[in-house]
């Protein structure tokens, strides 16, 4: 069964098979344009394509087999957009690499590649002009999709555009090619395209020696952002573009390969939305023996995604999304419902010797003494990165854990103990496995088993119910909340914000076992 769930009402979740659709608000869609348009909501898609590959990536082709190819994926993205127009869809996103695939050379994409011009220059409809450029079949293709389902089409190709001897950029081979997203209006025009940034060991194209940062507006919606996959984890163009309080909502063509406990599409995703307070609409390509799967429309209060390591099917998410969403409740020095755990965590926070007795012990008036035996620190293997962790045991307790300068603090209580072991780990470094970047991570983990040499293992299923506290004093504004319970579930925070210059998640009340509660943050200057 494929969970599509809100995490702001269990009672809108979804269980359904194959490939489907998660439809919030079936009377919205059912209004006429007229009175949809006037609406505080849009209705958006997105598709995750499990994409027709070439046998042979690495072998050379000519163009005609090459559009032969493509001519496949791009036939299942027309069936998607026609049942999408059915149910009243605004704009619709396609993964990225879903109509090329992946693992070229430089060479052998070649035939894969459309002509760009650039939109900036010239205005054009290839639905209407297919023949003012060669080499556009593809364009043509998604421009006529466009129009045919009356909607915006955000999709992800390999593009091609000649370069001179005398740029001193340009690669022997006269051309540059891109990992390009291209934008369709309702009426086939080509509104905007987004050459990618921060390539993933994509050898095939060339990083665009000028960062395109692009917004799109729209009738339905106003200000879209655009960028595609890895540029998630970097300042530009991702977090500069959100600099615009304008731009509520993002497109995302992605082609994300899992990797738990901390970055699995779905997280990421979702802990972008709810950091910069925007719509993402996330299209992941659906290949789950490679790890890749994982696709969402997310707001900052609820998520409807797709995760499904077990069908092979693509898999389409159809819901309303309001235009301007809302945030969080109690970010940015948020101080929240006084409750006796709230109260326990304010007096933490200000150091009150009553309250705080050591670094694994707390004992406040009227609470019980915890964790009088502080336990072990050690260290374990967490996304490549080593992290220094301490192991959660016990009904109730407050830890706490440090490694550079970040100290990482869980107050946290648990109606029964479940035969799992937790931890709570740090990490402040410098990545260096599979990209580098500069991370502060605090992290509530179940671990793969017994031994604290499992903590950082990739685990989906858990038992562990937790009401926690989890802060640290990040020297970032840009921190990630994540937050993964049983069956890859997203659950939404209660409360974050900061409190005594330190960020914090709480949370209660979680839908099933804990296997991630997470406070992601990046340091992009000390990349």
């Amino acid at each position: 069964m494929v969970c599509i769930m809100s995490g702001a009402s269990r009672q809108l979740a979804l269980f359904l098979c194959g490939c489907c659709v998660a439809a919030l608000g079936v009377q919205a869609e059912e209004r006429r344009p007229a009175e949809r348009h006037q609406a505080a909501q849009y209705v958006a898609a997105v598709y995750e394509h499990r994409s027709i590959l070439s046998p042979n990536p690495l072998a050379l082709t000519s163009r005609e087999q090459a559009l032969e190819l493509m001519s496949q994926n791009l036939d299942i993205y027309e069936e998607q957009v026609t049942i999408a127009a059915q149910k009243g869809v605004q704009i619709i996103v396609f993964p990225e690499d879903g109509i090329h695939g992946f693992n070229f050379t430089r060479t052998s994409i070649y035939p894969f590649l459309d002509f760009m011009p650039s939109p900036h220059l010239v205005r054009w409809n290839p639905c209407l002009e297919p023949h003012r450029f060669n080499d556009t079949e593809v364009l043509q293709r998604l421009s006529c999709m466009a129009v045919k389902g009356e909607m915006f089409l955000v999709a992800n190709l390999g593009t091609k555009q000649p370069c001179h001897s005398s740029d001193p950029g340009c690669p022997n081979d006269g051309r540059y090619q891109y990992n390009t997203n291209v934008v369709f209006s309702s009426n086939g025009t080509l509104v905007d395209s987004y050459r990618k940034q921060n390539l993933y060991f994509e050898a095939a194209f060339n990083t665009p020696l000028e960062v395109d940062r692009i917004t799109f507006d729209t009738h339905f919606a106003g200000k879209f952002g655009i960028f595609t996959c890895f540029d998630i984890l970097f300042f530009d163009p991702a977090v500069r573009l959100l600099i615009d309080s304008e731009v509520k909502h993002v497109v995302y063509p992605t082609a994300w390969m899992n990797q738990l406990p901390l970055l699995a599409a779905i997280q990421i995703q979702r802990g972008f939305a709810i950091t910069f307070g925007v719509n993402f609409l996330a299209a992941n390509i659906h290949h789950p023996s490679l790890g890749m799967t994982g696709s969402g429309i997310h707001a900052p209060l609820k998520s409807f995604w797709h995760h499904d390591m077990e069908s092979p099917e693509g898999h389409l998410i159809i819901a309303q999304v309001a235009k301007n969403p809302q945030g969080l409740i109690g970010t940015g020095n948020a101080t929240g419902k006084m409750d006796p755990s709230h109260s326990k965590f304010l007096k933490i926070l200000a150091g009150d010797p009553y309250s705080q007795k050591d670094a694994q012990d707390v004992h406040c008036d009227g609470a019980p003494k915890w964790n009088t035996n502080a336990p072990p620190t050690f260290n374990s293997e967490m996304m490549y990165d080593n992290f220094t962790l301490v192991p959660v045991w016990g009904k109730e307790g407050y830890l706490r854990v440090c490694a550079n300068g970040l100290c990482c603090h869980v107050l946290y209580q648990r109606p029964t103990l479940s035969k799992e072991l937790y931890a709570l780990g740090v990490f402040d470094g410098l990545h260096t496995v599979h990209g580098t970047y500069y991370v502060q991570v605090c992290a509530l983990v179940k671990c793969g088993g017994l031994g604290f040499e499992t903590c950082g293992q990739e685990v989906t299923e858990a038992a562990g119910i937790f009401e926690f506290h989890l802060w640290g004093n990040f020297s970032t504004s840009y921190i990630f909340p994540m937050l993964l319970t049983s069956g890859m579930t997203l659950e939404t925070p209660d409360q974050l914000g900061w409190e005594n210059d330190h960020y914090f998640l709480r949370k209660s009340g979680l839908s099933s076992g804990l296997v991630t509660a997470a406070l992601y943050g990046r340091l992009y200057e000390k990349d």
